[in-house]
């Protein structure tokens, strides 16, 4: 069996990973808006953090340390403008998820104490939950295009 068929075979899951957590993880703490119950915020927010540790992380991980082993091993330049516009658009992604993990890691803070006080969400929740909604798209766009780059490898 050729190691890179495996790494290759690694990377494409690790990306299936990324994207797939992040647009379910998305949809479930969107979801939550809609309900009035601080119990389901909550478990939506706890599920959120905690699928991003899980699953996110290491794929972020996986998906730099076996793309930069498959550029060395495939003889595509580093500098070919289509991994530069590829590395461009994954920390982009990189910088919005970053805000992303610490709002979410808020939002679950602000509905732990609002389900234990027996409060009302406070508009500090609402003001980050917005950021957390626009932040995602410019990754989860980003994430499309350099999918359309792996497969496409425009010279």
């Amino acid at each position: 069996m050729d190691i890179y068929f495996v790494v290759k075979t690694i990377h494409i899951i690790s990306s299936t990973i990324l994207f797939g957590t992040g647009i379910g993880i998305a949809f479930f703490l969107f979801y939550s808006r809609f309900t009035d119950s601080l119990v389901e915020k909550l478990y939506a927010a706890r599920a959120t953090v905690f699928a991003d540790y899980l699953f996110t992380l290491p794929a972020v991980i996986t998906q730099v340390l076996t793309g930069a082993w498959l550029v060395n091993r495939s003889g595509y330049g580093w500098l070919d403008s289509w991994l530069l516009t590829t590395y461009a658009i994954y920390v982009l992604a990189g910088l919005c998820w970053l805000p992303v993990v610490w709002i979410q890691i808020q939002l679950r803070k602000i509905l732990v104490n609002c389900v234990e006080s027996n409060a009302q969400l406070p508009t500090r929740y609402y003001k980050l939950f917005n950021v957390w909604f626009i932040l995602g798209w410019p990754a989860f766009i980003g994430l499309i295009v350099v999918f359309f780059l792996m497969v496409t490898k425009p010279v």
